[in-house]
């Protein structure tokens, strides 16, 4: 590798987890940090901005708040690092119409 470290993608890191945790019907993961660019947490490389669009069997009878902390757990590595912004969208299959 000549000594150079690949660069994390951070999206798919994101997906990976989500789909792990949740086993989504749908997702969604947009890397929105190009329209923070020059905002506090952007970095030049991007990746520190992202939406997610999550449609999940695991969100049924649950609140927005115990939704959202699903997914905090399950990014939490990415969330104490390398991602400073996250919105999410939380679905279940029947809110997804």
């Amino acid at each position: 590798m000549h000594g150079r470290e690949t660069e994390v993608d951070t999206a798919m890191v994101i997906r990976d987890k989500l789909t792990t945790a949740l086993k989504p019907v749908h997702l969604e993961v947009i890397d929105d940090s190009a329209r923070h660019a020059g905002h506090a947490g952007a970095r030049p490389g991007g990746q520190s901005h992202f939406r997610a669009l999550i449609v999940s069997s695991a969100f049924e009878g649950l609140s927005r708040v115990a939704r959202q902390k699903l997914v905090y757990a399950a990014l939490a590595q990415e969330l104490a690092g390398s991602v400073h912004a996250l919105s999410i969208t939380t679905r279940t299959p029947d809110e997804a119409v």
